[in-house]
């Protein structure tokens, strides 16, 4: 969101949806080709192609003729098990606390086996019937798939060039930025993000991180931040946060005011 909003995109809406892991999915696939049964013979040749093939892509199709039937379809979001409900709340909760709007669409989906859990696209209206501008998700088998023998989790995302230059109502070009760094335990998670999105509103280039301190504090020597702001439980209730100023090596103590008003702008 905040790299559309630096490339002076407005007007646009973010789109998301679950679909599921490998627990709760494959059911949900068979489910949905056990339906496809009875009404695929009247939908378009991908359709009825896809039905056997790919069901989840069906979802996907954008024939207007079809729309009435794939409506009727059952949503995936009501076929989600526990663990991957829980995490979707939990993305929609961190949404709602950084302030971004999104719509929840069941019938955004992937058929690409390695997508896992969250998908998303940003449209936007200008564009007519293909208005979508950028579109990705979680990533949990994409490394395995290549080739890699570490599980390695991750997101992606891919925008269209094209319309994303269309899309901007005159164009402004991202300012160059001094490096800064936000380091968080877990449980400063929330907090963390909140603070790094105004932070970066304000002006101020931000890294975030979590994980155990030295660890954190190794990543930002390796960037080259110029602070590291350590956001834990013990910062989050005395309300002063520890900032570290990393060609010094000082510390101090202060508030989120305080700690805004020091950092620098690009």
């Amino acid at each position: 969101m905040e790299i559309l909003k630096r490339a002076g995109l407005a007007g646009f809406e973010l789109l998301i949806n679950s679909v599921g892991d490998r627990n709760c999915r494959p059911q949900y696939v068979e489910r949905l080709r056990q339906e496809l049964k009875a009404v695929a013979p009247r939908m378009c040749g991908d359709c009825q192609r896809r039905a056997n093939t790919n069901p989840l892509r069906v979802l996907d199709c954008k024939v207007e003729t079809d729309q009435p039937i794939i409506e009727k379809l059952p949503s995936i979001v009501d076929h989600l098990c526990d663990p991957c409900r829980a995490h979707f709340d939990a993305v929609k909760q961190s949404l709602t606390d950084r302030g971004i709007p999104f719509q929840v669409r069941p019938r955004l989906v992937r058929g690409l086996d390695y997508y896992m859990r969250t998908t998303f696209e940003v449209v936007h209206g200008s564009l007519g019937a293909q208005n979508s501008v950028l579109g990705g998700g979680r990533y949990d088998g994409l490394a395995e798939a290549l080739g890699s023998k570490v599980h390695s989790p991750g997101i992606g995302f891919s925008i269209g060039e094209d319309r994303l230059v269309m899309s901007v109502e005159g164009g402004q070009k991202p300012r160059p930025a001094r490096p800064f760094h936000c380091a968080a335990g877990r449980a400063g998670s929330a907090a963390r993000g909140l603070m790094a999105r105004d932070f970066r509103q304000s002006g101020v280039c931000v890294e975030v991180a979590e994980g155990k301190l030295k660890r954190v504090m190794e990543l930002a020597n390796k960037l080259g931040a110029r602070f590291a702001l350590i956001v834990g439980e013990n910062e989050m209730a005395a309300g002063r946060y520890a900032l570290k100023d990393m060609s010094t090596g000082e510390q101090e103590s202060l508030t989120r005011d305080e700690i805004a008003a020091k950092l620098p702008r690009s």
